[in-house]
């Protein structure tokens, strides 16, 4: 039986070959076919997938810690994976019919999303809604057979799931950062989507999706804010822990220009070392006792308060934000090797500020928003939470 310890382990296997092809997903910029069939082989796609379509469904946690694991190796791979995963557990979400169709062929399909509804234009018809528009940062597109797009139907937010056929990808991925992960541009036209693949978002927030009378499991009762930003932060926390790996190795055949002192015996360097392990140690450490507390009250169908979910908002912001200090830290640590292309620490510097600049892992936002809550004010932008 596969359970949590065991993907967690195959995830583990897996980085070294990531380390490898590193630079060759850099090139590509998309993540190569050798480790889409590992992963797939692997079985760590379906961590958190429903039972009845071939997911494992395990508690949500083990896709955190398995996107963690793979960013130790490669910070694309660890984000497509991070997303692929969650998207696999957001379709679980959908109707009934949406779910069979998207996974009518195959339990190893994956879906890539754009969910800002700023350029889509969703007008209804008969039986669902008619939709055009174009949605940028669409992670891990090229190795999708379908997409969630995001837009705004009568009622408020929704999600559309589409199949490939529905849409075209626009090559535009041309970044400092995360160039692996070929989050292309979605261009729709005129595309019609029945309602069945129709989800409203605020459902979604609240946990009381249709998946979960169909599944009724407690994946399928949890808010989706605690699932998805986290799914991000995990791929973050892992570039993190793969950047002071490389740190440590670095430093070990390092001497100092000016003393030929060995750096493995600097203080600052063991200063710096130290801080930044406790910052990764610290992320991973929020990171997992919000998991263990959004399953437990999944598993008691209990409902989260506003305050808990901005809590785990700001939280998914901490996470990343630590690890970026930590990297930053490091890479300053450094000198001027970690600039070379083929230095592990430079792309790890790149990939880490890249995938912080994502909205769902912005600071100001979610940490004014706790604090307000904290001090007795309404939330800003409650419809969010």
């Amino acid at each position: 039986m596969v359970n949590r310890e065991e993907l967690v382990r195959r995830a583990k296997e897996l980085v070294p070959a990531l380390r490898e092809r590193a630079s060759l997903t850099e090139k590509l910029r998309q993540i190569p076919q050798e480790t889409l069939d590992d992963f797939r082989a692997s079985g760590i796609l379906r961590a958190a997938q429903p039972a009845r379509f071939g997911g494992y469904d395990l508690d949500y946690p083990v896709v955190l810690d398995i996107a963690a694991e793979l960013g130790r190796g490669c910070g694309s791979s660890a984000w497509c994976y991070g997303i692929w995963a969650a998207h696999n557990w957001v379709v679980g979400l959908f109707p009934e019919k949406a779910q069979e169709e998207y996974w009518a062929d195959s339990s190893d399909v994956l879906s890539s999303t754009s969910i800002d509804p700023s350029r889509a234009h969703v007008t209804s018809v008969k039986g669902g809604y008619q939709l055009s528009g174009r949605w940028s940062f669409s992670s891990g597109c090229d190795a999708a057979a379908w997409v969630i797009l995001g837009g705004v139907g009568p009622d408020g937010a929704i999600w559309m799931l589409l199949p490939r056929s529905d849409y075209t990808i626009i090559d535009n991925w041309f970044v400092s950062g995360l160039r692996g992960t070929g989050s292309k541009d979605i261009e729709v036209n005129e595309a019609f989507v029945p309602e069945h693949r129709v989800v409203s978002v605020a459902y979604l927030r609240q946990g009381q999706s249709p998946g979960n009378t169909i599944h009724g499991t407690p994946n399928s009762r949890i808010p989706l804010l605690h699932v998805f930003a986290y799914s991000l932060a995990a791929p973050v926390v892992g570039m993190a822990q793969g950047a002071l790996e490389a740190f440590e190795e670095h430093m070990g055949g390092r001497i100092a220009y000016t003393t030929g002192e060995k750096m493995a015996e600097n203080a600052p360097v063991h200063v710096m070392l130290s801080e930044a392990q406790a910052e990764i140690h610290s992320a991973r450490l929020i990171m997992a006792e919000d998991g263990r507390e959004f399953v437990a009250k999944a598993k008691k169908e209990e409902t989260t308060t506003l305050l808990e979910r901005a809590r785990v908002h700001r939280n998914q912001a901490y996470v990343a934000k630590l690890s970026v200090r930590a990297v930053d830290r490091l890479f300053e640590a450094s000198g001027g090797h970690a600039l070379y292309d083929d230095s592990p620490m430079q792309r790890f510097h790149r990939d880490v500020h890249a995938g912080s600049h994502h909205f769902g892992l912005a600071w100001d936002t979610p940490a004014e928003e706790y604090g307000r809550m904290r001090l007795g004010l309404e939330p800003k932008n409650p419809a969010r939470l």
